[in-house]
């Protein structure tokens, strides 16, 4: 098993969760360290796709680690340097937002603020139904910054959500791989 700690971190867009899921899972088998992170609205939130109290089990019984799911918990991240990447996944247009921004207010945006003060690697997984529109300069932002990574994404429903985006979530697993070497996976947009 590879020793390099990975930080997975869940914000909204509940209908990904499942394949957020699998995405962690198959991390949680190749690394000996996967410390789960929930956005609150992913730790506290039931909605037609699960309960809360669900994802929060899922997520422990498939890293063997306590969820972390509010800002004090995940503060020490990078002083302490507790990661060697962080996985945002699904990476909401709001928390994008927030962190093209500088805005550290929730638990997944304080989480990236804490690991990048060390120069570390975070892979962006982006769901967002406004990446195309008022998402695209946030997502353009990241893009361009240092130690960001994204998982290849692209159009989910180009017909009924033209500005719709996704990444494929299948892909982070080779996505992290290249952040830790760092380099991008490429190609960055899917058709």
């Amino acid at each position: 098993m590879r020793t390099e700690r990975v930080g997975f971190a869940v914000s909204g867009s509940f209908c990904t969760h499942e394949q957020v899921l699998k995405a962690l899972e198959k991390l949680a088998a190749v690394y000996e360290t996967v410390i789960p992170i929930a956005s609150e609205a992913s730790a506290f939130t039931d909605t037609r796709f699960g309960t809360s109290e669900d994802l929060l089990e899922r997520l422990e019984d498939l890293t063997g680690q306590e969820v972390l799911c509010d800002i004090p918990s995940v503060e020490p991240i990078g002083p302490k340097k507790l990661l060697d990447v962080l996985v945002i996944a699904p990476a909401t247009g709001n928390t994008i937002a927030k962190l093209a921004n500088g805005i550290a207010d929730t638990t997944v945006t304080m989480a990236a603020k804490s690991h990048l003060r060390n120069g570390r690697p975070v892979v962006v997984a982006v769901s967002s139904n406004d990446g195309l529109s008022a998402g695209a300069r946030n997502i353009g932002e990241l893009l361009v910054r240092k130690n960001y990574y994204f998982v290849p994404f692209g159009q989910d429903n180009a017909a009924a959500k033209p500005c719709s985006l996704v990444a494929d979530f299948g892909k982070i697993p080779e996505t992290v791989d290249a952040a830790l070497q760092g380099e991008q996976l490429q190609p960055v947009l899917l058709r």
